[in-house]
């Protein structure tokens, strides 16, 4: 992806009700850990760039008097509407608007977070956007699911989803080349994020690792929201043909596993913490 890549309002339309379900999760002490590494107290305020349906930002407003939550897609902040009202989180005000589009009026604050969602951005832009917002001792949070090498060989008691006979049915209704929104999408994800962070005025200041050690149990229901959740398998890509799609779909996961249930080893969540670098 270069990095002036264009937004296209379409790239997850009709993923927003599949999100957070089937997108794997982050470690259950995410919002915890982050607090004790950082002494939040419950005040000042967070700015999540790309939050989606809320995944990060909701878990962490207790530890914050305001937290402001951004996306482009209005039906990912529908969701976390939703969401929020069902917690009974009221410190969250949601934001539409890209993050090029920064600053937009919102005031300073202590601490940003990007959860997977820095890759599809004009990355050095946003990374100096944000920098601009933080409080001098203000930090930026880089928040990412990985694979541990440790837990690649586990005992699993559940077979795995078959991602290539899934794969195979996605390309064949829509063809060999992925698409992105109303575009094709890149090779890979980009690297690099530490030059770009450092060129915004950050400096690294810590990396925290959530070990997961049970296994990620999911059924059919699951398996077909993670398909709807992907921007290059995302609803509105299908058409006329989504209902013919869904139930091919899940013929293939039940004859995987006639009783409903997958696995996959576990992912750690890694959270890098910049911090403003010192003149």
């Amino acid at each position: 992806m270069p990095e002036r890549w264009e937004w296209d309002e379409t790239l997850y339309s009709g993923s927003a009700p599949y999100y957070r379900r089937g997108r794997s999760p982050y470690a259950t002490d995410l919002a915890e850990r982050v607090a004790e590494a950082l002494s939040l107290d419950g005040s000042g305020r967070l700015l999540d760039v790309g939050c989606g349906p809320g995944v990060v930002a909701l878990p962490l407003a207790p530890h914050f008097g305001e937290v402001v939550g951004l996306d482009p897609d209005a039906a990912m902040l529908a969701e976390a509407v939703t969401r929020a009202n069902a917690l009974g989180v009221a410190n969250v005000r949601w934001v539409q608007a890209r993050a090029e589009e920064l600053p937009l009026g919102l005031g300073t604050f202590r601490m940003a977070t990007f959860a997977q969602s820095f890759h599809w951005m004009d990355r050095p832009l946003v990374a100096a956007a944000v920098s601009a917002l933080l409080e001098p001792s203000g930090a930026l949070l880089h928040i990412n699911l990985v694979e541990n090498p440790s837990t690649e060989s586990m005992r699993l008691p559940w077979p795995t989803p078959p991602y290539a006979a899934i794969q195979t049915l996605v390309r064949q209704d829509l063809g060999p080349v992925r698409r992105a929104g109303c575009g094709v999408l890149r090779k890979g994800t980009p690297g690099g994020e530490a030059a770009i962070f450092r060129e915004a005025g950050f400096a690294l200041s810590r990396r925290l690792v959530m070990t997961a050690t049970e296994p990620l149990v999911r059924d059919i229901d699951d398996i077909v929201a993670w398909v709807f959740s992907r921007s290059d398998s995302a609803p509105h890509l299908f058409g006329e043909q989504l209902t013919a799609f869904e139930t091919e779909l899940r013929q293939v996961l039940h004859e995987a596993t006639p009783r409903g249930r997958f696995a996959n080893p576990p992912s750690d969540t890694e959270v890098f913490i910049w911090s403003k670098a010192k003149d």
